[in-house]
Formats: C-alpha cells, structure tokens, sequence
C-alpha cells in the first residue's frame, strides 16, 4: 500500500531511469517529485507518463522565478498537463502571477520560502536580510499565502511555525530536507525524519536519494511508510 503523504523525488538522470525507478516502486509509490534536474532528460514525458498511463499523483519542481508576464505564461503551460502540484519562488509578484497563470486548474502553486540547502551563512552570502532562518522561512511563508499560494515548499524545521500562521489554515505544507533515520544529509541542512515533519504539520514529505540511491529502493520506500504508519 501507499501513502500519498509520501513523495519521492526522482532525482535520476533521464526517462529511461526514471521508469526503472517506478517499476522497481510499483505501487508503493503513488506521488513522485519532477525537478528542474530532470528536465532535459524528458521530464515533462516522464510526468505526463506516470500521471496518465499510471495513476500518479506529479509534483513538478521548477521553482519558477521571473517577471510576472513570463511566470504566468509558464505556468499557463504547464496547467494543461494535469499535473498536481507546481513550485515557484515565494516573492509576492511571482505567486500572483502564478496563481494567475493556473486559472481554474487544479494544478496547486506552492512557494518556495528558503532552499533546505542553504544556512545563515548562505543568505549572509545573498545579502539576504539578517535574522534568523526560521524567522524568515515563516514571513516568507505567510506572505506567499497572503499572495495566492495554495501552500509553500519548507524544511521540517519550520512546518510548525508556519503551521501556526493564520494564513495556513487549509493550506499545504510541502517539506524536503527529510531523511529517514540513519540516512546520509548530502547537501541539506536543516533536516528531521519523516515522522518528525509530518508531526510537525507537514502534509507532505519528499524523500530523494535515501529511496533511488538504495540498494533495495522498495524496501527503503516500506520502511519510510511503515514510520509514517
């Protein structure tokens, strides 16, 4: 069985890959993340793929950022895929004009608050305004949803405080930066377990590379559900 809270990011080169991941999944696996990575390698067909011929649910990770006329013909674009969930950066022109560009798709704009890779030295390196990220994350977060957003991408560390906004009520909460116990962090940074996010007013967990990196990716998928559980 599977459990849509689960997303699994398929961080793998090209279509080809990325169809042995989901055979390997079966139906473990009802929801997969698509990102920018992915693109050239036949992304968009590997979501229209697996929407359409197999049933998933698709989160498509672009993290959109430009001016407001071309995030809106972007995100027009992309509405006509069926696709579930779209990412674009959380700035407050790039939100409208998202939320314009999906119409009355059921496609959902999540925003993207801060990148789970990046720490106060990262920003400091941005001359992203001072604070502290947890600070931000929520401002950002509120500010998104105030804007349109249907929901905003953020660590597990902040879920909760972004969870207690008004703002959040009925909205989704999407985190990355969640690694299974014992799993490897790569290049993120403020990270918490599965259970952990979720408990935390998570509606969605990504996992990537603890699942496709595996030696036994449905077992790694099982025992990730079987946390949830």
């Amino acid at each position: 069985m599977s459990d849509d809270r689960l997303i699994v990011a398929m961080d793998v080169p090209n279509v080809i890959a990325g169809m042995e991941l989901a055979d390997k999944l079966g139906d473990s696996v009802s929801f997969y993340k698509i990102g920018l990575g992915m693109l050239t390698g036949g992304g968009l067909a590997l979501a229209n793929e697996l929407k359409q011929e197999h049933g998933k649910r698709i989160f498509l990770d672009m993290k959109f950022f430009d001016i407001g006329a071309t995030v809106e013909a972007a995100v027009r674009g992309m509405a006509q895929f069926d696709l579930d969930f779209l990412t674009v950066h959380g700035d407050p022109h790039v939100v409208r004009a998202a939320r314009e560009g999906a119409g009355g798709s059921d496609m959902k704009i999540l925003a993207v608050t801060i990148l789970t890779s990046l720490d106060r030295a990262d920003l400091d390196a941005s001359c992203i305004k001072s604070g502290e990220i947890a600070d931000l994350v929520q401002e950002r977060a509120g500010i998104a949803l105030m804007n349109g957003a249907d929901g905003v991408i953020a660590s597990p560390q902040e879920a909760a405080l972004i969870r207690a906004l008004p703002e959040a009520k009925g909205k989704l909460i999407v985190t990355p930066g969640v690694r299974p116990e014992g799993a490897a962090l790569g290049d993120q940074k403020r990270v918490m377990t599965p259970a952990q996010a979720i408990a935390n007013g998570a509606d969605h967990v990504v996992v990537g590379r603890p699942v496709w990196k595996a030696d036994d990716p449905r077992k790694a998928v099982q025992d990730i559900l079987a946390e949830l559980a």
